[in-house]
């Protein structure tokens, strides 16, 4: 007899945006009974996903990604695309707070009918992402989403989770590139799909060096054999200019890298149950041990008495 599917999963599949913001809101949430909820959920919808385009977005500081993916958000879904984007807001250090103010952001794309935007805060979170950016994706491909834009938090060395779960990698910059490449952490241009000169209307000179600069430099990079060379377009996201030029340059990228699409897709799913497998072990070590003996072995390590390896050599061996 076939199980009953999760109450969110029918008009989800419907495409109901308000049926998607609620499981998402589920899968977010750290409350025991809403996980298992959340993971029944997703059970039903998994088979319906994976048939999108998923692309990372970053940049550096005041490159306009917001603007930016307005702005091909809006193009794409004027042409009947169905363009999720998932927006990453950093969560304060101190108050585990964010201003989660894309939709202010993006408000032509926030009313379009065939868009959806969900801020979410990164909870400390590294890698640029989420603790259920995964889930998330799965949810708006499962309501049929097939263009998912996941913006990052920034630009670092610690922004490459999203490469891992994404099938494209765009890297925005601005058009004095000279100096934003100093930095741009290498490990960040080697995951680098496309890079993206964004306002180049700006200064269509210092535009053009930056594209050449960073072709340049895509090139060094790219390893003998690659299926796909990296390349660097001009984009303007306040005229629209070169926006089309760049879903081409996104389509071409697709072609070229479709015949090991099925490689990257079981990549991704490894890289969601090892993910998960960490957070699960982490718990249930919490879970298991008294917090005073965790907190002894942290004093310990403070004090000098033990070096961070044995603290954690300890701990395991279920010493006191």
């Amino acid at each position: 007899m076939t199980a009953s599917l999760h109450p969110l999963a029918a008009p989800l599949l419907q495409g109901s945006r308000r049926a998607l913001a609620q499981a998402i809101t589920l899968a977010e949430s750290t409350r025991p009974d809403h996980e298992t909820q959340a993971q029944s959920l997703l059970a039903d919808l998994l088979p319906h996903a994976g048939r999108s385009l998923r692309v990372g977005l970053t940049g550096v500081p005041g490159v306009g990604k917001s603007t930016f993916i307005e702005a091909l958000g809006t193009l794409l879904a004027d042409r009947g695309h169905r363009v999720a984007v998932l927006a990453v807001d950093p969560s304060s250090a101190r108050t585990g707070g964010s201003i989660m103010g894309d939709k202010t952001r993006m408000p032509r794309l926030t009313v379009h009918p065939r868009a959806f935007i969900r801020p979410s805060p990164s909870g400390g979170t590294l890698g640029g992402v989420t603790r259920r950016t995964r889930e998330a994706i799965t949810l708006c491909e499962a309501a049929g989403y097939d263009l998912i834009l996941v913006e990052t938090v920034g630009v670092g060395q610690s922004e490459t989770q999203v490469a891992a779960m994404t099938d494209a990698f765009v890297l925005l910059t601005l058009p004095n590139a000279g100096d934003e490449l100093q930095g741009i952490k290498r490990g960040i241009m080697e995951l680098a799909d496309l890079c993206v000169v964004n306002k180049a209307d700006t200064d269509p000179a210092a535009a053009n060096r930056a594209q050449g600069e960073l072709n340049a430099a895509l090139h060094l990079l790219t390893p003998r054999g690659a299926t796909w060379t990296p390349r660097a377009v001009q984009v303007s996201a306040l005229t629209g200019a070169g926006l089309p030029e760049l879903w081409d340059a996104l389509q071409d990228h697709r072609a070229a890298t479709a015949p090991h699409l099925q490689d990257r897709r079981q990549a991704q799913l490894l890289g969601w149950f090892d993910d998960l497998l960490r957070e699960a072990a982490w718990r249930t070590f919490q879970a298991r041990h008294d917090p005073r003996t965790l907190q002894d072995c942290r004093d310990a390590v403070l004090n000098g008495t033990l070096t961070p390896v044995q603290g954690v050599q300890r701990l395991l061996r279920g010493e006191p």
